[in-house]
């Protein structure tokens, strides 16, 4: 494959250095940054992931801030989840929407205070939406994506190597929540939560000398389990139905058909850009939804663009993410399928790049 080229376009991270010297073998492009998706092998990382602990550099999920008295007035008009009882000090993943309900983004939102609150994204240029919707409606609120950079630990090691680093303060932590904890006299968000199964933490990094400061401290802390540096994992990913925006869904999908209808809440106090199309998908129900799909036999390639599923000569979805996996022995998929065949145990087909192979439906992921 052909090596990229680097340039002001594609971003390094505050992390690049550290993650070099760990002896990355492959990236993606992720909103503008570079994003390491292998280290040894796909294979080996996904066993270190389960068994030990990982430190991934997620700096390209970046933040987009909202700060102003309108800050929360606008956050709740980008999605139809009612934040309305949501704290200072919680995390809520939040389906983003356009006026068509199509999904734009599935970001984890941060209140960090009432009129201030950071969105922190998946890959999409989702500021330049939030901006248009602000000015359009002469909200009296500063967006702006401020320089912090995420650092994910993750593994089933993770409580033990962040307590060595910032206190046993972190093992209070609940789930989506997050504290404000020191590290070298410079205050850090560090949230439960990550794009794992696995368990873990997200640290949002200030600019600056401290991130490559945390960088080494976890590496010197966590020399005796096995520390190394990650990302995120796709069979690991797969196995656990942690759906991937712009591979598994678009905005041509409704939250609805990704399976985030429980983060619908769309009745009249709310004012979600979207509202009315997403309250006819609810009424109506979705003709499709995302399904976990076992290919049936060896090992399938990797999937870098659709794959049809076929029931009877006719296509009835398509599968987005798929791989064999190691701990279930079986080749585990993301699919959107047609309501006619996405009921559990459904005999399928999928058309892979060696060919049609038989498939099963699951509504459950494995893990």
């Amino acid at each position: 494959m052909a090596l990229l080229s680097p340039s002001r376009r594609l971003r390094r991270t505050v992390f690049s250095e550290g993650v070099e010297a760990q002896g990355v073998s492959a990236y993606t492009v992720y909103n503008h940054m570079l994003l390491p998706t292998v280290f040894k092998s796909v294979v080996e990382d996904y066993h270190h992931l389960k068994q030990a602990v990982q430190v991934w550099d997620v700096a390209c999920e970046r933040q987009v801030e909202l700060r102003g008295p309108d800050a929360a007035r606008l956050m709740q008009m980008l999605t139809p989840r009612d934040l309305r009882t949501m704290q200072v000090g919680q995390c809520f993943y939040v389906p983003i929407v356009d006026e068509t309900g199509g999904m734009l983004n599935d970001p984890v939102a941060v209140k960090l205070a009432d009129d201030h609150w950071w969105v922190s994204i998946a890959d999409s240029d989702l500021l330049y939406w939030i901006k248009g919707i602000a000015n359009g409606w002469r909200l009296d609120v500063l967006i702006d994506e401020p320089d912090i950079s995420p650092l994910a630990i993750q593994g089933p090691k993770a409580d033990d190597l962040m307590a060595e680093v910032f206190g046993d303060a972190v093992r209070n932590i609940r789930f989506f929540r997050y504290a404000r904890l020191e590290f070298n006299g410079v205050e850090m968000v560090v949230a439960r939560s990550g794009y794992s199964k696995q368990g873990g933490f997200e640290v949002y990094v200030p600019g600056g000398p401290v991130a490559m400061q945390l960088w080494h401290a976890l590496f010197e802390a966590g020399a005796s389990m096995d520390v190394r540096a990650g990302c995120p994992n796709l069979i690991e990913r797969i196995e656990g139905g942690l759906l991937s925006y712009g591979n598994d869904m678009t905005d041509d999908n409704t939250p609805h058909e990704c399976g985030l209808g429980k983060f619908c809440d769309t009745h009249d106090a709310l004012g979600c850009i979207g509202r009315d199309a997403l309250l006819r998908v609810a009424k109506e129900g979705p003709t499709q939804q995302i399904r976990a799909i076992e290919i049936i036999g060896d090992a399938v390639p990797g999937c870098d663009r659709w794959w049809p599923i076929i029931a009877k000569g006719k296509q009835v979805g398509r599968v987005s993410s798929a791989a064999y996996s190691p701990d279930f022995k079986t080749n585990v998929a993301i699919g959107m399928v047609k309501m006619t065949h996405w009921d559990p145990e459904t005999d399928i087909q999928v058309e892979t790049p060696q060919g049609l192979r038989d498939a099963k439906v699951y509504e459950k992921f494995w893990i």
